[in-house]
């Protein structure tokens, strides 16, 4: 399944006119990883999003959005409480600041 990070990650890569095998090597990983990354069937790892989002010209902030966004509906898809679990969290989120 698609994800956000994934599909804006694509996105990107198709903008700067880069192939697979370019991020691939650029982020120092295999090719299959970045396909896997943009289709939604494997998560990057948190430290990678800014060297990523170097090669993408990108907004880093954007691309860890996304990318804690994704980790976050991972965790609470399908469960009957997750609205009301979101709400909880904004609050104390908000809190914090």
């Amino acid at each position: 399944m698609a994800t956000q990070f994934g599909n804006r990650v694509r996105e990107l890569r198709v903008k700067q006119k880069l192939l697979l095998r370019q991020v691939a090597s650029l982020l120092d990983v295999d090719t299959s990883i970045i396909s896997k990354i943009e289709r939604g069937g494997r998560q990057i790892r948190k430290e990678q999003i800014k060297p990523l989002a170097e090669i993408l010209k990108a907004d880093k902030d954007e691309l860890l959005t996304l990318w804690l966004a994704d980790q976050v509906y991972d965790v609470i898809q399908g469960e009957p409480m997750a609205d009301e679990a979101l709400k909880s969290v904004t609050q104390k989120l908000k809190k914090l600041r």
